[in-house]
């Protein structure tokens, strides 16, 4: 997963392939659309519960068959699925279809849980079928800049790093705020990015300490069966660099959106942020003592670009990735970071 926006990929398949689309609101849309325009693949059948979204997805795939679900889907002649669905049903949803033989690309996260994102990873690998998670921040310009730079040792040692996503409006569906449903708040919706990037860039070291502080309407969660609105958290990892992660909806922020990742080593620094409180513009500079060099700028068209990744890799004949496992150690870390909310620092 590591060679995302390299231009050289291999030789694809002669016809397109054929995907099915579980859950089709704004953001299947969107990575419906974005898979459909490169050509790589035709989608054969759409399935939601709203008739509303299903006749936005006719606009982009006239041709496809309306499917009831998950069941009518898999009885199609399908090469993989994207799923974006409620989190509750990820783990599930892209187990059966991984064991129908069926590659699948899912929405983050892709359980509630550690043990969920295993046993979906387990499933993967023991059908050798390709699996794929939106982690779409990966793809960005920015992001790949800085990944380029940390893995040449261009800053030198990366010790510390600071990542921030302050949602100022939170999200809009009931079974966000619901445990069950969701896994948790912030941290599990927009924290996850966070946690990924920064892992993502440092070459997945182990995690040896966590610290958390998790808060809902300005209090530390009166029960576990809460789903915090801000967290901040500190993660130590093997070889002793410093992780710190604050994350928020419907924060004070006097913008839309408040995004930045910030990586500081021996030798200079690197940082991601976004550009007038945007969700989809960022800039990237180079930092040096008290001046910086800016790398990247808008417009970058990044948002499909991991479900594109994955049907390419797709319709090249790829099956097993064993990068999949990164996102176990993704879920890991959510994990500790609900377990050590207000709490000392416990090694694993």
């Amino acid at each position: 997963m590591n060679e995302l926006l390299s231009p050289k990929t291999a030789a694809l398949a002669a016809k397109p392939i054929k995907l099915g689309f579980l859950g089709v609101g704004w953001i299947g849309r969107h990575r419906m659309k974005a898979i459909l325009d490169s050509g790589i693949a035709e989608a054969v059948a759409v399935a939601d519960p709203s008739a509303e979204m299903t006749r936005e997805a006719q606009i982009l795939a006239p041709d496809a068959r309306i499917a009831t679900g998950l069941d009518e889907l898999l009885d199609q002649q399908l090469d993989g699925i994207v799923i974006a669905t409620p989190s509750a049903a990820h783990a599930e949803q892209s187990i059966r279809a991984l064991e129908a033989g069926l590659a699948v690309f899912c929405q983050k996260p892709l359980g509630r849980t550690a043990s969920e994102v295993k046993a979906v990873v387990d499933t993967s690998r023991t059908a050798d079928r390709l699996l794929a998670v939106d982690l779409s921040y990966r793809y960005t310009q920015g992001m790949q800049q800085i990944h380029k730079l940390i893995r040449a040792n261009a800053l030198g040692k990366v010790f510390a790093a600071d990542l921030t996503f302050h949602n100022a409006y939170g999200p809009d569906k009931p079974w966000f705020y619901d445990k069950t449903l969701s896994g948790g708040g912030c941290v599990i919706d927009l924290g996850v990015h966070l946690i990924d990037l920064a892992l993502w860039c440092l070459d997945f070291p182990s995690v040896t300490a966590v610290t958390s502080e998790l808060r809902a309407g300005g209090e530390r969660l009166a029960d576990s069966s809460q789903v915090e609105d801000f967290a901040c958290a500190t993660l130590t990892l093997d070889g002793g660099a410093v992780i710190r992660l604050t994350c928020s909806w419907r924060l004070q922020a006097g913008c839309d959106a408040a995004i930045s990742a910030k990586f500081f080593g021996t030798e200079g620094g690197a940082s991601f942020e976004n550009v007038g409180g945007s969700f989809y513009d960022f800039t990237v500079a180079r930092l040096f003592g008290t001046s910086h060099e800016t790398l990247t700028q808008p417009p970058d068209d990044w948002g499909g670009r991991a479900a594109v990744g994955w049907a390419r890799r797709l319709a090249a004949g790829q099956r097993y990735d064993i990068a999949c496992e990164e996102f176990v150690a993704v879920a890991e870390a959510i994990d500790r970071i609900y377990a050590q909310n207000g709490r000392a620092p416990r090694c694993p």
